[in-house]
């Protein structure tokens, strides 16, 4: 039979040497620091894609309303004058527009934000035990333990109490709200960038083929975005690019045929 006993035999009155559990932890393997590298983990890089995608978004409205609008005028009429009047203003009323809609939106959104970031500060002011009880029921929700969420809610007091209420009760970052006037530029650029592609084709093609010209660079210009935002979102280029595009076809379409029966009864 196999001899299992210790070689070295264990005295018990010898003192066991103890572990320190409270010294800082070990660094993880970088192996497992970087199993995630392309999710939004970085501070403020989410808000960053989400600017991004607001700025595809802009950019198609550009496109596909200034198309249809120098389309259609190029269906009623082949002189260069009006298209482009029509083409220019379109251009403009349409950058103002969303530039006034995004200023207004947003800054609606901020005074909601700073209000209740103001109602936040008096509640912990006026009464801080019911709001680390808040907190930590906040946490027990999430699916810590008692204990756990309670030890959570004191260690993130002790180091900011109103950040770490904030960011769970609102899901907001005081030091990173949205501006208004950046939003207001920002889609103004965007719908401008859009709006210019289809303008310069229509204007700059020979008039036997302005049309398909500007309905050919329209096109790529929407594959191009749908591309674009099917990446920022990890989503399936060919849905998100077949979407815009017959979107775009059909916005093209329906204005031209509209152009078309106008200029038609008019002459």
């Amino acid at each position: 039979m196999d001899d299992f006993r210790a070689t070295e035999p264990v005295d018990p009155t010898e003192p066991v040497e103890p572990v320190d559990l409270t010294g800082p932890a070990e660094a993880p393997a970088p192996g497992l620091l970087a199993t995630h590298t392309d999710e939004p983990h970085e501070n403020g890089l989410a808000a960053r894609l989400n600017w991004l995608r607001a700025g595809v978004l802009g950019a198609n409205d550009g496109i596909i309303s200034t198309a249809g609008l120098v389309i259609g005028v190029a269906a009623a009429t082949s002189e260069p004058g009006p298209i482009l009047t029509a083409g220019v203003a379109g251009l403009v009323a349409g950058a103002v527009s969303m530039a006034l809609g995004e200023y207004v939106s947003v800054s609606s959104q901020r005074d909601t934000e700073r209000a209740l970031l103001a109602k936040e500060r008096q509640e912990l002011a006026d009464d801080p035990a019911a709001e680390l009880a808040e907190l930590a029921d906040l946490y027990r929700r999430k699916g810590l333990s008692g204990a756990t969420a309670l030890l959570v809610a004191e260690e993130l007091t002790a180091q900011d109490a109103f950040a770490a209420h904030v960011d769970v009760e609102l899901g907001l970052d005081p030091d990173a709200l949205t501006n208004p006037w950046h939003a207001a530029f920002a889609s103004a650029v965007a719908f401008t960038v859009g709006a210019l592609l289809p303008l310069a084709a229509i204007t700059l093609s020979p008039a036997s083929v302005r049309v398909a010209a500007t309905f050919a660079v329209v096109v790529l210009a929407l594959a191009i975005t749908g591309s674009v935002s099917a990446f920022l979102g990890k989503a399936s280029r060919l849905r998100a690019v077949l979407r815009v595009v017959l979107g775009g076809a059909l916005a093209m379409a329906v204005t031209f045929g509209i152009g078309a029966l106008l200029g038609a009864s008019v002459v």
